[in-house]
């Protein structure tokens, strides 16, 4: 080994070591039940306001390293163990967390391994979308809050069980929906809100997809990487390289495309300011046009064009939202609101701003100054509060982003009953943005 790399801490090698020293494989567990009914108990305290608050990592690199950063950024956190099935991914954020404490982590193939751990308060949900529900479920029935990446499921039915999860084990969940806890965004929405527009009668919201995934041919699984583990409960299909990391976004069996992964984002704003708190508003009827237009030859199965008209009731307006490629004069994402008078708000990352019906600038007000949504979260861990992107709450925009699929998938308009928090009819039912079969061992939980 080069100086340069005992300089550096530990190599993968040893991550892989040690990975192997202190987690079995999923082969190894398959015929294990669950973590609820592993006998998990839940740990016998909550962290205090002058406790350290000890979390551990579900999905490393990417938005799970990030965040973890971020959190590790704060004197009352410590981050003592990691969790990845690709041991490629793993020696990073090893590394930073060997680091910043003088001591290693520990490291785990098996999310549930760590979750048995008393010590761990909480922790960071940073793997793709098609495992979030049963590593947040699981996370609160040992009795972890929790920070989670968007979008919160894979489907609507998993987003509906992991709210009741939630709710009935009372747990802390921030959602990684930041734009909740940033200036311009809760500027729009209280400016929304205090009706200084008038009625609002339309809202957009939109956003650029110029992803392209590829076209690859089936390879052998590399090194390091369980994929039997990784494809966990969805179908298993053979493995390409660019249907895995970060790439998983693009294929419905593992990712609902733009409409999930940026949705939760801009149609978020729309439905807050549409609403008077965290309990939103929600479509009574969705329309969706769209498909796999723009790029031909391409593996992904997610759609690259999308419009989706939403039919809301009390208060009466329709939002409109688009995946598309072209927006002369406007930003590649953004939120608006267009009142009966004519006049609209429009409001992106950087900026909002005011116009009347003839297009000229309006004066506006700051009116807000959130604070950290990172911050905001281990504040909340600690005094058992509720944080701005509630799991509960943001489980009600991550359904009205399914929906858009759903209705895409079933071919035909869908309705959605918000007191029975479920479709109205059969229609939609049998799409795969509605609900998936769990392939074996894996079972998600009914709440």
């Amino acid at each position: 080994m080069s100086n340069n790399k005992k300089q550096t801490g530990i190599s993968r090698r040893k991550v892989i070591g040690q990975a192997a020293g202190v987690a079995a494989l999923a082969t190894g567990l398959g015929s294990r039940s669950l973590a609820v009914h592993l006998g998990i108990e839940p740990r016998a305290k909550q962290a205090g306001a002058n406790d350290k608050l000890v979390l551990g990592l579900i999905g490393c690199a990417g938005m799970g390293a990030a965040n973890m950063r971020t959190l590790m950024g704060f004197n009352d956190v410590e981050v003592a163990a990691i969790c990845d099935v690709d041991d490629n991914r793993m020696p990073g954020d090893f590394n930073e967390i060997n680091k910043k404490y003088g001591k290693r982590p520990s490291v785990y193939r098996d999310y549930r391994q760590m979750l048995e751990r008393k010590d761990i308060d909480a922790v960071i949900i940073g793997s793709p979308d098609h495992w979030h529900a049963l590593h947040l479920i699981h996370a609160c029935e040992a009795g972890k809050d929790s920070y989670c990446e968007k979008p919160i499921s894979h489907n609507v039915v998993e987003a509906v069980a992991m709210a009741r999860c939630v709710e009935r084990h009372k747990r802390v969940v921030q959602v990684g929906t930041w734009q909740r806890s940033t200036r311009e965004f809760t500027d729009a929405i209280d400016t929304i809100r205090s009706g200084k527009l008038g009625k609002i009668v339309h809202c957009r919201a939109w956003i650029t997809d110029g992803f392209r995934a590829g076209n690859q041919q089936v390879a052998e699984v590399p090194s390091g990487l369980d994929y039997d583990f990784w494809a966990g409960p969805a179908e298993m299909i053979p493995y390409k390289a660019n249907h895995v990391h970060y790439n998983w976004r693009w294929f419905s069996n593992t990712g609902g495309g733009m409409t999930t992964d940026w949705g939760v984002h801009m149609i978020d704003i729309a439905l807050l300011g549409m609403s008077q708190d965290q309990d939103l508003v929600m479509p009574e009827e969705i329309t969706t046009w769209g498909g796999q237009w723009a790029y031909a030859g391409d593996d992904r199965t997610a759609p690259d064009t999308i419009e989706t008209l939403y039919k809301f009731r009390d208060p009466d307006f329709i939002l409109t939202w688009s995946v598309l490629r072209d927006h002369p004069g406007k930003p590649g994402h953004c939120t608006e609101f267009i009142s009966a008078e004519g006049k609209t708000l429009r409001v992106w990352r950087g900026g909002w701003t005011l116009l009347d019906p003839d297009g000229k600038e309006l004066p506006k007000e700051s009116t807000t100054s959130p604070g950290s949504h990172w911050r905001e979260w281990v504040d909340c861990v600690k005094s058992r509060g509720k944080p701005s992107a509630d799991l509960g709450s943001v489980a009600q925009t991550t359904i009205v982003c399914h929906l858009s699929n759903v209705a895409l998938q079933a071919g035909q308009p869908v309705r959605w009953n918000k007191a029975k928090m479920d479709l109205e009819g059969k229609a939609g039912r049998d799409t795969l943005a509605y609900s998936r079969p769990y392939r074996k061992p894996w079972v998600l939980p009914k709440y």
